[in-house]
């Protein structure tokens, strides 16, 4: 057999037979994807500039229950149209086209990555760059479905401590986590979250600190003692305050420097059912 022939003789398509077990599938698709991608970031205002950074990205569509399979090799076909921006503007699209190309009625995007902004330390002023982890997910089923979440890096000092020592109180670094429903046709910057988010524990961090840095820190947590209760309700506050935000999730967990374990609140409200 020749090399043409061979290429001219049509391969099976196993997925797309017929299954007669009468299953849906809810989601199939491929995970641990990771992708370089580029998103647009406020800058000077303007909106034109970008930051680039590596995803790690899962993509699903639903299968009816009279198909065989999906056909993974289009997951990665469409994401490639997509890689010169991959903001949250442009999910809507590529779950569309997640649709079309796998003729499918549902789509499901969910992207995980580092995210890094231009920090400046309080007094000296030395700037460096700070990472935390931000999620964007996509759900298109009809109507789209988006959520942005941010898990942000910040300092707690203890209440109890504080009033009972005769100096001092035991601190430690607490990650908030904050996921966040927009109202439609509303857009947020991830660095407008992000100065929300951090402003409600008992101080921020940062990437380079002096040492007139590092008292103004120490001295502001001290100044602004935090139970994890009160994070978390500062949290609920500040977005309770923005109309963009329709519904959130928000949480706190605190790596308590003087106990084996760690303190945690959660809280989640939606507003469009008030």
């Amino acid at each position: 057999m020749t090399k043409a022939s061979i290429t001219a003789t049509p391969l099976p398509d196993i997925q797309s037979t017929g299954d007669r077990r009468k299953v849906a599938i809810n989601k199939v698709g491929v995970t641990n994807v990771r992708y370089p991608i580029s998103l647009r970031t406020p800058g000077k205002g303007q909106g034109n500039e970008f930051i680039h950074t590596v995803a790690t990205i899962n993509m699903f569509v639903s299968l009816p229950h009279d198909v065989k399979g999906t056909h993974m090799s289009r997951f990665l076909e469409v994401l490639n149209e997509y890689h010169e921006e991959l903001s949250s503007d442009a999910l809507p699209l590529v779950a569309n086209r997640m649709k079309e190309r796998l003729e499918s009625e549902d789509a499901y995007l969910e992207l995980n990555f580092p995210y890094f902004i231009d920090k400046q330390a309080p007094v000296s002023g030395q700037s460096g760059k700070l990472d935390f982890d931000v999620a964007f997910e996509l759900a298109s089923n009809g109507t789209d479905d988006f959520v942005m979440t941010l898990k942000i890096p910040a300092t707690s000092l203890c209440p109890c401590s504080k009033e009972i020592s005769d100096y001092g109180a035991h601190n430690q670094r607490c990650d908030m986590t904050v996921k966040v429903r927009m109202a439609e046709g509303v857009h947020l910057w991830i660095e407008e979250l992000f100065g929300i988010v951090e402003q409600c524990a008992s101080t921020q961090v940062f990437s380079v600190l002096k040492r007139p840095d590092e008292k103004w820190v120490t001295e502001r947590a001290y100044e602004n003692p935090k139970f994890v209760e009160d994070i978390v309700r500062d949290l609920a506050v500040a977005l309770n305050n923005d109309d963009r935000i329709v519904w959130y999730q928000v949480s706190s967990e605190n790596y308590e420097s003087i106990h084996n374990h760690n303190a945690y609140a959660f809280i989640e409200r939606d507003k469009r059912e008030e």
